[in-house]
Formats: C-alpha cells, structure tokens, sequence
C-alpha cells in the first residue's frame, strides 16, 4: 500500500478522528457515518488507512476493534507498542503515552502486543 489517494470516504473517516481526541470503536464509526458510507465502506477504509499508517487497531475487553490515530508510522512499520486505557463507567477509550516494557521471548518474535488497562478516566473518577 503505503500511497493515499484523497477519495471522498478516506477524507470522512480521516475528519472523524481529527475531531476526536479519543479511540472511536468500529461500531461506533459504522453508526455515526451510516448517512454518509455504507458499514463495507468504513470496514475497507480503516483497513486501508491501517495498513498505511495512518490508524492503529486495538482490541476491547468485549473484542470490539477500535482505532486511533498513529504517530509516525508507515506503510512498512507501526510503532504503536503503548497501552490503552477504557473507562468502565463512560466507556472513554485514549492511547496512554507510558512506555511499558514488552519483554523478549526465547525464539519467539514479536510483532503485535496489545495491553489494555481499565478503570475510571479523570471525569469520572471524580
């Protein structure tokens, strides 16, 4: 992959998560662009822009797939190695900017690690 064209559904997808500082799950963007692009659609641009370096994917504790925005990957290499934080009471899911120590297996190689931690965001455990 790695080359963008500038198609109409890559530019919806792209607004949502620039007016998102948050994770926004698969389901969730299937339902607010339901006006705008069919469920297929949504499902082979976050693909697209994941297999570009454009998005990253993570799995919830129900193995709903969510996406957030990646910092400097590409096409080629993701280095999105970070934890990922979901509310329990409001449902908030954000990337954690923590380095966590993923540790070397004996003739393994890892390609994906995926660490979620749960709890209450700053709104609500207040």
């Amino acid at each position: 992959m790695g080359i963008i064209r500038k198609t109409r559904s890559i530019e919806i997808l792209l607004t949502e998560f620039k007016n998102s500082g948050y994770a926004i799950s698969a389901i969730e963007l299937t339902k607010r662009l339901d006006e705008k692009l069919n469920k297929t659609t949504v499902y082979r641009v976050l693909d697209k822009l994941e297999d570009d370096g454009i998005l990253h994917s993570f799995l919830d504790k129900k193995g709903i797939k969510w996406y957030a925005k990646c910092n400097n990957c590409t096409h080629t290499k993701h280095f999105d190695a970070h934890p990922h934080f979901q509310c329990i009471r409001c449902g908030k899911v954000d990337c954690l900017t923590i380095d966590i120590h993923i540790p070397k297996i004996p003739n393994r190689e890892i390609t994906v690690s995926q660490i979620l931690i749960q709890g209450k965001c700053e709104s609500c455990s207040i």
